[in-house]
């Protein structure tokens, strides 16, 4: 018997996404596996957030498919979310909670039981311990980017897709980002959606969305 853990692999066969007539990216291939971090690069409205989309089964591609295997099992496209971690600027958090309320709420609806310890790991590492118990409606932008984070990893999710991860972040922000997705690569699979060369240097293969428009 082997203690190992199971290889996540995610596979983008000949995917097109088409908005009415515009084309956003065509006969995408590609496949990412645990553990790395792959960067998706483009200027903007290249498509970066919609392939992200697309591949955490948030929206449907035009043709091709996405697979996400763990191991030798096929995940079930309905079930995809409980594997995926997902961040994002345009992520929507609810203003009128608190943010611990805004994670337990999050875990609720997954049917996870809150992990207390774990999730206070999480508030220290984003340095928002201080301020769990605000009101998010008071944060900042950057201090609702950072939740964002926590959002992203309370249910310990093996892969982790980032859009814009430190959009809004300031230089302090963006060192603990980085910190966070330089440990949790040692194991998991992360995939950074940026135009910003800070985030892509961090990564081992980069996607270049510019190069799927023909």
């Amino acid at each position: 018997m082997t203690n190992e853990k199971a290889v996540y692999s995610l596979s983008i066969e000949n995917l097109t996404k088409i908005f009415g007539k515009r084309l956003i990216f065509k006969n995408l291939q590609k496949e990412f596996r645990t553990p790395g971090i792959y960067g998706i690069s483009g200027p903007n409205g290249t498509g970066k957030s919609t392939l992200v989309k697309v591949m955490a089964g948030l929206i449907s591609p035009t043709k091709g498919k996405v697979i996400h295997k763990k191991g030798e099992s096929v995940i079930p496209y309905e079930e995809i979310h409980n594997y995926i971690g997902f961040a994002a600027p345009y992520l929507v958090m609810y203003d009128e909670f608190s943010a611990i309320e805004n994670i337990n709420y999050l875990l609720k609806i997954r049917g996870r039981v809150p992990d207390k310890e774990y999730i206070t790991s999480l508030f220290k590492q984003v340095n928002l311990f201080e301020r769990k118990d605000d009101i998010v409606g008071t944060y900042s932008s950057g201090m609702k980017q950072r939740l964002r984070l926590i959002f992203a990893l309370a249910h310990d999710p093996d892969v982790l897709l980032f859009d814009e991860p430190t959009s809004n972040l300031d230089e302090a922000g963006k060192e603990v980002c980085y910190e966070i997705v330089k440990n949790l690569s040692k194991d998991k699979m992360i995939i950074l959606a940026s135009n910003e060369q800070s985030d892509l240097v961090l990564c081992e293969d980069i996607t270049h969305l510019e190069t799927y428009k023909k």
